[in-house]
């Protein structure tokens, strides 16, 4: 099991876990920047990881950055793999029509989740094996509960 990863700072904090049991560690930013309404940026941390093979860190939104002000990371979850050794950016969405939102050094913007991950080995087929879904994809399973005969779902 991961315990400890090496973790470089220019001029800025470590990712530090807020409460005991959560997932994700907050990363601040080592920047101000101002974003105006459906502006995006890329926020620098300064924190750079070393990630030992088989896992990797996901930069996931703050709840509530998005839910009081609509601050989300665009490519959610951005993936930071265990060879890469540069600074983490978060690229942060500003989803709200009228309000700026002001960043500032040392603001948390972002969690980082650390996870083992599995490499697969892809095989070239013919066709795939069934399965109950099949293709469908996209709201296949619909966006509320169909009633049944007697009018309840």
């Amino acid at each position: 099991m991961l315990r400890t990863i090496e973790v470089l700072l220019s001029g800025a904090d470590a990712p530090v876990y807020a409460h005991p049991g959560d997932a994700g560690a907050d990363l601040r930013a080592a920047e101000a920047v101002d974003l105006a309404p459906g502006q995006r940026a890329t926020v620098g941390t300064g924190v750079a990881i070393a990630l030992p093979d088989g896992y990797a860190a996901f930069v996931m939104p703050r709840s509530g950055l998005a839910a009081r002000n609509g601050i989300t990371v665009v490519n959610a979850p951005g993936t930071v793999d265990a060879g890469y050794r540069g600074e983490i950016r978060v690229t942060l969405l500003n989803t709200d029509a009228t309000e700026s939102f002001s960043i500032r050094p040392g603001d948390r913007i972002a969690q980082l989740v650390i996870q083992p991950v599995v490499r697969a080995q892809f095989i070239a087929v013919e066709s795939l094996p069934g399965s109950h879904r099949g293709a469908q994809g996209f709201g296949s399973t619909g966006y509320r509960e169909e009633p049944t005969e007697g009018g309840a779902p």
